[in-house]
């Protein structure tokens, strides 16, 4: 397994190069998106003015405070905080996110399915898992909301974020077929047959 620390943005190439198991440290921008963010971009056809190219975005709809625009709060927004929500239910977008906008990594808890590892083995993109409940320490790394677009979806807004060291986080899912995810549900599958042959034996 290896660790690595991206960039961001980053290209196709450096994310082929991430392999279920491994950890990756994100720097400098990360973007915030959600369920509504991603219904209007994509079933309602609205456009973002941010450009999402080579970048990750985390599945959240954070708690911010609203402050007066500063150098440190350029837009009117302080991170107080961005906690991750279940991926799944956005399985439908993957393809969609990167192909229109970009997009080459997706931050989130719980792991995505099999449309999701197809749009990643066809363009180039993976999955980082964070766990569950980590809502505190995930703040710690934010340093800044620096834009925020679409932002009549408060607070499943587009935020974009500067970032410190984000991770490590873990590779759930990457571009070539790999998914933690998915192994453990054929290992739960497994076990459950062997247990349910133990317990006809024991009849």
């Amino acid at each position: 397994m290896a660790h690595h620390v991206l960039d961001m943005p980053a290209g196709e190439a450096a994310i082929r190069e991430l392999r279920i198991g491994d950890t990756v440290t994100l720097r400098r921008w990360l973007f915030g998106i959600r369920d509504a963010t991603l219904i209007h971009m994509f079933d309602r056809d609205r456009r973002t003015r941010l450009d999402l190219r080579g970048h990750a975005v985390i599945h959240t709809a954070p708690n911010v405070h609203r402050v007066a625009p500063a150098p440190e709060a350029p837009v009117g927004y302080a991170p107080f905080c961005i906690g991750t929500t279940t991926s799944m239910r956005m399985e439908r977008f993957t393809d969609a996110l990167m192909a229109r906008e970009g997009v080459r990594l997706i931050v989130g808890k719980g792991g995505m399915g099999p449309q999701t590892l197809a749009a990643f083995a066809e363009r180039g993109g993976a999955y980082l898992a964070i766990v569950g409940g980590a809502a505190a320490l995930e703040t710690t790394w934010i340093e800044r909301i620096v834009d925020v677009d679409l932002d009549d979806l408060h607070p499943e807004s587009l935020w974009q974020f500067a970032i410190h060291d984000f991770g490590p986080l873990l590779v759930g899912m990457d571009a070539h077929g790999g998914s933690l995810f998915a192994q453990v549900q054929r290992d739960v599958a497994s076990r459950r047959e062997a247990v349910l042959a133990s317990l006809e034996e024991s009849r």
